[in-house]
């Protein structure tokens, strides 16, 4: 706990002597945020799939959808994420640059206290399963041949038990190895505790 209290107040003391440093970061913080919206906005507006004026949702198909998020993904990539690394990375170092060496030497303390301890919380999972899921869906369609389809070309029931049965097929696909190398483990180290 006495820990958790000197890190507080370690960062209240560094924020409080770089206030300029932290106002910069806040403000081009909201401009990223500012600037993402709009970027994401104009994809959505220019975007070769559909005309966005008097497309319905029953005019795309996932081959599309796979496309815009592609597009939306490298023009944010481009516009936002490139300028916001050059940014942040010169302007930390320059600011690492400018620190005295005794704060640095603070710093680099307390990164290697960090390091030395080991995780007490587990993190929360990343979203790479609905990334597999998704992917496996889109694979599941095109086996269908309907991957061009548009969504109105079939009932929104097929949609959903299609996503079912992606999910019931990588249940069954990932879920039998692992339990296999389980029922091993419990035969081979399980039992002996």
């Amino acid at each position: 706990m006495s820990e958790e209290v000197s890190d507080n107040t370690f960062w209240k003391g560094t924020l409080r002597k770089h206030k300029n440093a932290l106002i910069i970061m806040i403000i081009a913080g909201i401009c990223l945020f500012i600037g993402a919206i709009l970027v994401g906005i104009w994809v959505l507006e220019a975007n070769p799939f559909v005309d966005p004026r008097t497309g319905t949702f029953n005019d795309w198909t996932l081959n599309y959808v796979v496309g815009f998020m592609i597009l939306i993904i490298l023009w944010e990539l481009l516009l936002i994420g490139l300028p916001a690394a050059i940014f942040f990375g010169v302007g930390g170092y320059l600011w690492w640059k400018g620190l005295p060496e005794e704060e640095k030497k603070e710093h680099k303390e307390r990164e290697k206290k960090k390091k030395s301890h080991k995780a007490e919380k587990y993190g929360g999972g990343g979203g790479g399963f609905s990334f597999v899921m998704f992917i496996a869906f889109c694979i599941y369609i095109a086996v269908q041949g309907n991957y061009n389809a548009t969504f109105g070309s079939e009932p929104y029931t097929y949609w959903l038990y299609s996503y079912m049965l992606t999910f019931m097929w990588i249940v069954i696909v990932l879920g039998t190895p692992c339990l296999i190398a389980f029922i091993i483990w419990y035969l081979v180290k399980g039992r002996k505790k």
